[in-house]
């Protein structure tokens, strides 16, 4: 049978659940597949399309990956939204809207309304393809899927997923050969890739002593040198980059040509010579959004087939025609049965079974050694095993070693209070933090930590997970900073590197005697990161990129501090919710470390804005879905930054049905006295960043007082700008707006006299001030209900007789309109509000 019976009727139990589980969401569910070659924009608008829902998540093949489009996602909507998911690294706000992870941790258990995998054609990749493919089978968003890929899996989508919409992505711009080329006649901007360290560390010493200097980029090291290498070679400070394939998958760089080294490469199971398809993913980097690029090889390999440059330049490659496949339904009776389930063979041609997978091989050791199999007794233990069997080994050494690593650990947590004893702990974490070293003395202690960080993020295997997280994640960072020098002292030469570095310096350092804010940061940013006290450029840029929000100190101005370093300021935007950002000196950084630090102020500037609506979800109400009357409230209240009268929402209120009140309750959205607000936007907090983000669009300070006085003189205020604030005019005063809404609340609760008698006091509202409040507020000032009820007991005019002079028998005021009675039907108008509104 071919793999195309794989659609038909006898599809097995794993094509007939993902049918299922499409549908699972409903007809209304929509499956794309966006295909087509490097440089397309795929994940550029997969990313876009995700944003346009209420929730959403992403599959990316590379830790680093993950976390570039993290931090893209997270500049567009602030932190607070955005989770960031991988086997090292966890990024879990309170309430995430967004998840971006490595395939491998995406949490399918949370359901979304937009599902995104990216580099899907890794289904059938030796090793990793089961992955892949099982997410191809199962993972569904609610509302719309999108799995993004090279064009040869264009026929297994469609036959997997009938209904799938298939989408032909176009390169932006050509891809052509140049020939062979020496290392010595390379144009700038070029990227020359091998595929191995050594060969890679040989061709960037030859270029460093021909060239200059050059960055170096290899998938053993970890994301935070990586980055960093990337951050050199984007910002200019070198020109040339050597590399492995690992800038093959998703690395946005600046690149006009890649030379190939190497044509072929140990894939972990023999020497092999690259598909075409594998060539066209690597050279397709070259020529990025409008550029055109060239690839080509070094003149010490022959020029290559031309079948092989004519596929690369169409991308014109053979479909894939099978997927790796693992079982899914595993069965945790016993070491035996779940090794069976694992080795269970596909029923159809389309699939191939893994051949060999880390995991699988440590559960087939561990399963024989006597003491693990006294303590697997049930189902509980067997599971725990294997989830110690998906511990990766990322040092690639003696499997025997890592399968000893494993077996310490899982009879540790079978043991005693189930978790891993410290002392132990601190015996494998404490030989690693250590920076000293050359560059592959400091990629094996890179590699192991690794190990240790994936384990700290197991809470419930350590006592104080946080700690660990925390002590594995300070030497990860030590270590990767600490290779990153020892790759630029290597293959970059010191005096290109001293005269970027006297940039820096000579920027920061007038400092000890003057007033410059960089003063202290410039004693930071020094030549070398091991002196006591010093910091490097990439260090001190790290730590910002990776500090989370409370970190930064933001004054009433918009300025913007970091470990009490004076880093950036909010400046003016399009409106209140849009500030845009600015260093304090940004002649100080390179183009990499400059670009890096902006993106971070982005973000934090879209979490200030949140924390000014309090947490108000804006753009999950005004998404696909919603009714128009709550779309058309959601966008008044995000534009009054949480905060509008009842007149301005008088008409979407109407019309809101009940399913639709219950969810903007849900969101803290409540009807006031006079407002319509978001509980959270009155909180002080949320006041203080309104008035810093209301004050820098208006471009003039706040008025003294605002926000922490509840009570301020209304002279010179007009109604607009107070509200703008978060005040409302009432008669001579300004009063907060939170605290216009609690005396109205009490107002209009029949025995709310005493909380308003108690408020009045505390504000210090007397005589004729307090009484024009109240009045204005809807209320009666305190004595006139029982002197009414005295005027009825001698038989005075009813009392609506006395409503004719004022509301609830006060004086009629100028300026000010009637309102109804407490006891009455609660407002839904505009009343009482201020004409000049």
């Amino acid at each position: 049978m071919g793999w195309k019976a794989v659609a038909g009727r006898e599809a097995g139990p794993e094509v007939r659940l993902s049918a299922m589980n499409s549908s699972a969401s409903g007809r209304s569910s929509v499956v794309v597949a966006e295909l087509g070659p490097t440089n397309t924009g795929k994940t550029h608008r997969a990313i876009e399309r995700m944003l346009e829902h209420d929730t959403g998540m992403m599959g990316l093949p590379l830790r680093l990956l993950a976390r570039e489009v993290y931090d893209r996602v997270t500049a567009r909507v602030g932190e607070g939204r955005v989770a960031l998911m991988t086997g090292e690294e966890k990024r879990l706000p309170p309430r995430p809207d967004y998840w971006i992870c490595t395939v491998e941790a995406m949490p399918l258990d949370r359901a979304v309304d937009f599902l995104a995998v990216d580099e899907i054609q890794l289904a059938a990749h030796r090793e990793r393809g089961h992955v892949f493919t099982d997410r191809l089978l199962h993972a569904r968003g609610r509302k719309e899927t999108w799995f993004l890929g090279a064009e040869t899996m264009r026929p297994m989508v469609q036959s997997l997923i009938p209904h799938v919409s298939l989408k032909r992505a176009t390169r932006l711009s050509q891809l052509r050969y140049a020939g062979r080329r020496s290392l010595k006649s390379l144009p700038p901007r070029s990227a020359v890739v091998a595929f191995s360290a050594d060969r890679v560390y040989e061709l960037a010493e030859a270029l460093r002593r021909l060239r200059g200097g050059v960055a170096v980029v290899l998938g053993a090291l970890s994301p935070r040198t990586r980055n960093a290498q990337v951050a050199m070679y984007q910002s200019g400070e070198v020109q040339y980059l050597v590399a492995t394939d690992a800038i093959g998958m998703g690395l946005n760089l600046d690149l006009g040509h890649v030379a190939f080294a190497s044509l072929s490469k140990f894939d972990g199971a023999e020497q092999r010579e690259l598909f075409p398809d594998e060539l066209a993913q690597i050279a397709g980097r070259a020529g990025r959004h409008l550029n055109d690029g060239t690839f080509g090889t070094l003149n010490t390999l022959e020029e290559l087939p031309p079948r092989v440059v004519t596929a690369i330049e169409t991308h014109r490659f053979p479909a894939v025609r099978s997927l790796i496949w693992r079982n899914a339904e595993l069965d945790f009776a016993s070491p035996e049965a779940l090794l069976d389930s694992l080795s269970r063979a596909p029923r159809h041609n389309a699939f191939v079974r893994v051949e060999r997978a880390d995991d699988f091989d440590a559960l087939k050791d561990l399963s024989h050694i006597p003491a693990v199999r006294d303590v697997v007794t049930d189902r509980a233990g067997v599971e725990l095993l294997w989830q110690v069997c998906q511990i990766p080994d990322f040092r690639k050494g003696l499997f025997g070693q890592h399968v000893s690593l494993l077996r310490e650990t899982f009879l540790q947590l079978t043991a005693g209070d189930g978790v891993l004893d410290a002392t132990w702990l601190s015996k494998q974490v404490s030989p690693l933090d250590d920076v000293s070293g050359d560059i592959h003395t400091l990629m094996d202690r890179l590699a192991a930590i690794r190990i240790w960080t994936y384990i700290s993020h197991r809470s419930s295997w350590l006592r104080d997970a946080e700690q660990w997280q925390e002590r594995t994640r300070h030497i990860e960072d030590a270590l990767g900073d600490a290779l990153h020098e020892r790759l630029v002292e290597r293959f970059v030469q010191r005096a290109a590197r001293r005269s970027a570095r006297r940039f820096v310096r000579a920027s920061a350092t007038p400092a000890a005697s003057s007033d410059n804010p960089f003063a202290k940061l410039g004693a930071l940013l020094g030549e070398s990161g091991s002196a006591e006290g010093l910091m490097t450029e990439e260090q001190f840029v790290q730590r910002v990129v990776d500090a989370t929000h409370e970190v930064f100190e933001v004054d009433a101005f918009g300025n913007i501090s970091f470990e009490s370093q004076p880093l950036g300021r909010l400046v003016r935007g399009t409106d209140r919710r849009s500030p845009q950002v600015a260093l304090a000196e940004p002649e100080v950084w390179t183009g990499g470390a400059r670009r890096r630090l902006e993106r971070r102020l982005h973000a934090l500037a879209r979490d200030l804005v949140t924390e000014a609506m309090g947490g108000f979800p804006a753009e999950s109400l005004t998404g696909a879905g919603r009714t128009p009357p709550t779309r058309g409230l959601a966008y008044r209240l995000a534009e009054g930054m949480g905060l509008i009268t009842v007149g301005e929402a008088r008409e979407q209120w109407a019309l809101l049905d009940e399913e639709s009140r219950e969810r903007l309750k849900a969101v803290g959205v409540r009807e006031g006295r006079r407002f319509v607000y978001v509980a959270g936007a009155l909180a002080p907090q949320a006041l203080e960043r309104r008035c810093m983000l209301t004050a820098l669009f208006l471009q003039k300070p706040s008025p003294r007082g605002v926000p922490r006085e509840p009570v301020l003189d209304a002279a010179g205020w007009n109604v607009r700008e107070a509200r703008a604030f978060g005040y409302e005019l009432l008669g001579p005063v300004a009063l907060r707006i939170d605290l216009v809404e609690r005396l109205g609340e009490a107002l209009r609760h029949p025995r709310g006299a005493p909380e308003v008698q108690a408020l009045t006091r505390e504000l210090r509202l007397e005589g004729g001030t307090r009484a024009l409040v109240l009045r204005e507020l809807g209320g009666a000032p305190q004595g006139s209900a029982s002197k009414r009820r005295r005027r009825r007991r001698r038989g005075s005019a009813p009392a609506m007789a006395s409503d004719k002079a004022g509301t609830h028998g006060a004086p009629a005021h100028a300026g000010t309109h009637p309102m109804p009675r407490r006891d009455g039907p609660e407002p839904r108008g505009a009343q009482g509000t201020p004409k000049s509104d």
